[in-house]
């Protein structure tokens, strides 16, 4: 008789997540050899990427947030897809389509084809250009890992990650997203122009003959597999108590900081802390440790808050920044 590994034996549980940490390391060696300048950006969405969650890149055009998809797609061994959101979109552009047939009897009948969204990777460029509408057709996507065709739900790939960009600075016929879909995104990452040395790097590689290009380090079921062992690593009670700390003190019902009571209209939901969990063990493995710490809460506060609380009038008017308020959320975790 075979007798079958306990999945909850420590000693099992601590050599799937060094493997793991292995496997991550080639996975970020290969994204490093295209992608130049961003080890945070990086960092960040295979944060977002290994807990199952979606993320939004905001950054100015050029940052190379187009080809991150794309060189995360080929390592990462994902069906990718890309939508340029425009005004003129409509779901059916997204989801798919049924259309009417004629067979060789001379029946009619509907067959529904797809739209690009049934992929495993699916890059939304500037989302935030889209109608409502149309931003509308990716919550279903997004939160259940399905879409509702004529009455008919289609189930979508899985993985499934939406990764979608926006624009900061020319707001000019753009439709904000609303909080409901804002909130679906794990994470809210910041792109920024890269320093001196990873330009220089970048145009010497990017302008010569020969281009580096992407290859291979994981497959979509290595992904599948590593998204699960993600939510079974421990998370220990000071972890815990910063996690729920942090956010039940960034809303201005429960917040006793004067910053988040005087300064913002409203905070982030129990997602947010659901967000921190996955999150935390996801930054942990791909640091080589074993378990999350409070240096990790700290480190992906903002970007888990950032997208999911918002300034007062006041506070607008007077030039408050949600970077100042979630920095003393943060300096009162001690």
């Amino acid at each position: 008789m075979v007798e079958v590994a306990d999945p909850t034996d420590p000693n099992i549980l601590v050599a799937e997540v060094e493997a793991l940490g292995t496997r991550l390391a080639r996975v970020r060696a290969a994204v490093g050899r295209v992608i130049f300048g961003q080890p945070e950006v990086v960092e960040q969405v295979l944060i977002t990427i290994l807990s199952g969650g979606h993320v939004l890149l905001v950054g100015v055009p050029g940052l190379g947030k187009t080809r991150l998809v794309e060189t995360l797609g080929t390592v990462l061994g994902l069906d990718e897809s890309r939508v340029q959101f425009t005004p003129d979109l409509m779901p059916a552009d997204i989801l798919g389509s049924e259309v009417l047939e004629e067979g060789a009897d001379g029946r009619r009948a509907f067959r529904f084809i797809k739209g690009p969204v049934f992929c495993q990777l699916l890059m939304a460029d500037e989302i935030n250009r889209a109608s409502p509408r149309t931003q509308s057709a990716l919550l279903q996507a997004m939160q259940e890992r399905k879409v509702a065709i004529a009455g008919q739900a289609h189930p979508l790939p899985a993985p499934f990650h939406v990764l979608a960009t926006q624009n900061p600075i020319e707001q000019e016929g753009t439709y904000p997203l609303p909080e409901a879909q804002l909130d679906r995104f794990l994470l809210e990452i910041e792109v920024t122009y890269p320093d001196e040395a990873a330009e220089r790097a970048m145009l010497l590689a990017t302008t010569g003959s020969a281009e580096a290009r992407a290859e291979p380090a994981m497959t979509a079921a290595e992904l599948l597999a590593a998204q699960a062992l993600i939510r079974r690593i421990p998370v220990g009670e000071q972890v815990l108590d910063a996690i729920l700390k942090l956010v039940r003190g960034a809303r201005p019902e429960t917040g006793t900081l004067p910053a988040v009571r005087q300064h913002l209209a409203w905070g982030p939901g129990p997602r947010a802390a659901q967000a921190l969990m996955l999150a935390t063990r996801a930054r942990a493995v791909l640091d080589g440790r074993l378990a999350p710490s409070v240096e990790d809460v700290l480190a992906l506060a903002e970007p888990v808050l950032r997208h999911r609380m918002a300034l007062n009038f006041s506070a607008r008017a007077d030039g408050v920044k949600l970077a100042d308020v979630i920095g003393a959320l943060k300096a009162s975790l001690g």
